[in-house]
């Protein structure tokens, strides 16, 4: 089939709103089309081929066109497309349900289905406040969350992530949360060492909560690294502390891993690195290694134990979704789980993880408009500053992290700022030429937008 360029950007411009974009800079440009994908390479509608920096958004971990995922599909697609969940089961959907309770922290062992990671947060959310309406403490029903964070665009989620950037509009439909700063904010904003910076974040924490231990329903964190608020990241130490509070407190402990989970950190769940075992985990993005929307929540029989219950006590959890559980991204996500095992992907990343950390701190670091580099495995965020040693920001109107990523995609490269923090998370079977691809492309871009 013949794709006409012009036809389709006639279109696009015509119909088409898209997410996190300003549209009148969208409509003004020329825009980069998608027609397919191989490997960790995409390609656009002109046969122009670009290398996949930031995994379609942080969810592809196999690459494009992955054979046993592809297959696994088909192969589902000749059984059925969809079956409802609420009062019928599946037979992907308990197959799946098996194998993240074997590979999820132990002591997780209940999967509520959603679609995405705003929703699998929301269904969390909803959950802790209920279980402890359940156990006859009505008044835990704060939510507290990290500042800076970021959950989602629903509005629990917004709540609970409140950026500013994003959400300033909609401040009269949230409800109030108990913040809780992390360390980066001790470390990069006010100097301290990052021994300071953890000691003085957890002494915030223990005041916060236990100052409202008795109206704290749950702290809700992106356990590790804060994503879309910039890549923010955290030491294990801070997760253990935290995890620690919580117990002590009797708060429920959800962790956002969206994000993070799937070994996007370098362990299978970013929480391992903590040895913590959360009350309530949420999963999205890479469950179904990229391909198909589909989200869970998991939480521990105790917390599934407490909504049980005579049908007219109706203590049921009162929450679903049309595409609950839908059998296609459950078949994906088990032949996702499989190739993990399959392909030893968490023991095989650890090399490319040590070249990436090396070479970002050796060669991005001293970069005279680098400020910050963080990283957590294949999570990296770069952030660029007029001037390093008073690490002014840019004027917004300059848009430099979008310029480059367009520089980036000149030499074969897509990779999306975070303002002007340039984000790197490519999939987790990335080779070490390609990463040394990306890196490269991603140094020389970084220069020639900051040292003209």
């Amino acid at each position: 089939m013949t794709l006409d360029y012009d036809k389709l950007k006639q279109l696009d411009h015509s119909y088409l709103w898209h997410p996190f974009t300003q549209m009148q800079d969208w409509m003004g440009e020329e825009p980069c089309i998608i027609s397919k994908g191989e490997g960790h390479f995409i390609e656009d509608v002109n046969g122009r081929k670009y290398l996949d920096g930031v995994s379609s958004l942080w969810c592809n971990v196999h690459g494009h066109r992955k054979r046993a995922i592809d297959d696994a599909i088909r192969a589902q697609l000749d059984r059925i497309s969809h079956s409802t969940f609420l009062g019928l089961s599946h037979v992907p959907g308990i197959q799946l349900a098996q194998k993240l309770i074997e590979v999820v922290p132990r002591g997780l062992k209940r999967v509520f289905y959603s679609d995405s990671g705003a929703t699998a947060v929301e269904v969390a959310m909803k959950m802790a406040v209920q279980y402890w309406q359940l156990r006859g403490e009505g008044r835990r029903t704060l939510i507290a969350s990290l500042a800076e964070s970021y959950h989602g665009d629903t509005v629990g989620s917004m709540s609970m992530g409140y950026s500013e950037t994003f959400h300033r509009y909609h401040k009269s439909l949230l409800f109030p949360v108990l913040r809780i700063t992390p360390p980066h904010v001790f470390r990069y904003y006010q100097g301290m060492s990052e021994d300071q910076a953890l000691g003085a974040a957890v002494e915030e924490a223990e005041a916060k909560l236990t100052e409202n231990k008795n109206s704290v329903a749950a702290l809700v964190m992106e356990p590790l690294m804060q994503g879309a608020a910039g890549m923010w990241a955290q030491p294990a130490g801070y997760l253990q502390a935290l995890s620690l509070i919580c117990r002590r407190h009797g708060i429920l402990l959800v962790l956002d891993e969206v994000a993070t989970g799937f070994s996007r950190t370098g362990k299978m769940f970013a929480c391992n690195h903590a040895g913590v075992t959360p009350d309530i985990l949420c999963l999205a993005k890479g469950i179904t290694g990229g391909y198909l929307p589909l989200a869970a929540t998991i939480t521990s029989e105790e917390i599934f134990a407490a909504f049980l219950g005579e049908y007219s006590e109706f203590k049921a959890f009162f929450h679903g979704h049309t595409y609950t559980g839908n059998p296609l991204g459950c078949a994906a996500a088990i032949a996702n789980l499989e190739l993990f095992d399959r392909e030893n992907v968490v023991e095989n990343m650890q090399p490319r993880i040590a070249y990436l950390q090396n070479r970002l701190a050796e060669e991005f670091l001293p970069l005279p408009h680098v400020s910050d580099v963080r990283q957590w495995g294949f999570m990296v965020g770069i952030e660029l500053v007029q001037d390093k040693a008073g690490r002014k920001s840019y004027p917004p109107q300059n848009r430099i992290g979008h310029k480059v990523i367009v520089e980036a995609r000149k030499r074969g490269v897509m990779i999306r700022p975070l303002g002007d923090i340039i984000i790197l998370m490519p999939p987790l079977s990335i080779t070490r030429g390609e990463l040394k691809l990306l890196l490269d492309v991603v140094s020389e871009s970084i220069q020639a937008v900051t040292e003209n």
